[in-house]
């Protein structure tokens, strides 16, 4: 695999937990080139608005670091063929379909029980690395053949999550929110206005499991296992569009990419510190009412980041030999600062004979020991290793903005 990483600038680990992530997904099914073809242009936006010191890109920019991938799957993009609706390009050279290749949350214990990450395709497997090298916390996955922004879960197992046909996640109202941002600055999304296969859709949104099942999908991936809430873009009905029309749908996405990474800057981030001031991994940071499949932990650098709307929260934050820490906060509207909250949580050291709390992990499978190994260098994934060429001819491309 090929990735090319660049940095706009530097910064030291002591301001790392003061700034979000963000990861944009290219497609990974690549019948579905629109896609590529809006990332690369997402790229070239980016640094030429930074170039001329736009104020548009200069806040984003310098508040956000940003993870392009244009293409997840070369071989099905080599493959592609030019008719809108039924083009090949689906599957890799292995023939498989990657975008049904990760582990699943609801595939039931037996079945994740003999998940073996080194049998993923090659692909799937670096994109787990990618994911574990960075604390991502929103990403979008491109795809085309319709017209509609999908939020998890994709799956269900017929539990809890099952809520009027659709399978619902703790932070629907955070997803809901993030599908209607891209929608409704989409230049017709909106709409809810159907392709060639009658299907509509309301506000141009949908439950990715109310719309169809899909097991093994990366977007439930990324949200149970990664901590990162995705949502899929279906960006045009047509999936491989005429070459005549690409500016127009570039004109019609532009608005809503950006207001889409914008939103990163949602909710609270920061640090928790143990009894002696030291940031600690693995700190269970939970929210009130939100009992996550795999719960949120911090990273290697004690960092934690939750996506919420506006309003009061109340984080549980437990770690062992500590105390357990409850604390209310008032989450303001931070993508109009281009910052979310910034607090740290500090642990007091357990007595001896203290009662601790367990946290509740709702787990349909007994697979939550996901560990964020974030080293925070440009291309620094646990496997495989990635080799850098230029993002113009790109099997895979990154962009990556460090800021102060």
């Amino acid at each position: 695999m090929w990735l090319t990483c660049m940095e706009m600038r530097l910064q030291s680990r002591a301001v790392r937990s003061q700034e979000m992530c963000e990861q944009v997904g290219g497609s990974n099914s690549d019948r579905q080139v629109l896609g590529r073809v809006l990332l690369l242009q997402l790229i070239d936006d980016l640094v030429r608005g930074h170039r001329n010191k736009e104020a548009w890109s200069v806040q984003l920019l310098n508040s956000t670091r940003i993870h392009i991938l244009p293409t997840m799957n070369p071989d099905g993009f080599d493959d592609a063929g030019t008719h809108c609706q039924f083009s090949q390009g689906r599957f890799n050279h292995n023939g498989v379909d990657l975008n049904r290749n990760f582990p699943d949350a609801f595939a039931g214990k037996r079945q994740q029980g003999q998940f073996v990450e080194e049998t993923q395709e090659a692909e799937v497997r670096a994109v787990i690395g990618w994911l574990r090298s960075e604390t991502f916390v929103l990403s979008a996955n491109l795809h085309g053949g319709a017209l509609v922004a999908s939020y998890p879960y994709d799956n269900s197992n017929g539990g809890s999550e099952q809520v009027g046909g659709a399978s619902v996640t703790p932070d629907n109202d955070v997803f809901v929110h993030l599908a209607k941002v891209y929608s409704y600055n989409h230049g017709s999304m909106h709409r809810g206005d159907s392709c060639k296969d009658g299907l509509s859709f309301n506000d141009g949104i949908t439950n990715g499991y109310q719309w169809y099942a899909l097991k093994g999908g990366m977007q439930d991936y990324n949200y149970v296992w990664a901590q990162c809430l995705e949502v899929t873009l279906e960006v045009s009905c047509c999936k491989f569009p005429p070459k005549d029309q690409l500016p127009a749908l570039w004109t019609e996405n532009r608005e809503a990419l950006l207001a889409f990474i914008r939103q990163v800057h949602l909710g609270v981030k920061g640090r928790v510190f143990d009894s002696f001031g030291v940031p600690v991994q693995n700190a269970v940071v939970e929210v009130k009412g939100r009992s996550n499949i795999c719960l949120f932990r911090t990273d290697k650098h004690g960092e934690y980041y939750r996506l919420l709307l506006p309003g009061n929260y109340t984080f549980t934050v437990t770690y062992p030999g500590h105390q357990v820490l409850t604390e209310t906060l008032d989450v303001p509207h931070g993508p109009d600062r281009y910052s979310a909250l910034k607090h740290d949580f500090l642990l007091r050291r357990a007595a001896d004979n203290s009662t601790h709390y367990t946290p509740t992990e709702f787990s349909p499978t007994p697979t939550c020991n996901y560990t964020l190994n974030v080293e925070g260098r440009c291309g620094a994934v646990a496997t495989p290793t990635w080799t850098g060429v230029s993002a113009a001819l790109g099997l895979w491309a990154a962009l990556r903005f460090l800021s102060d």
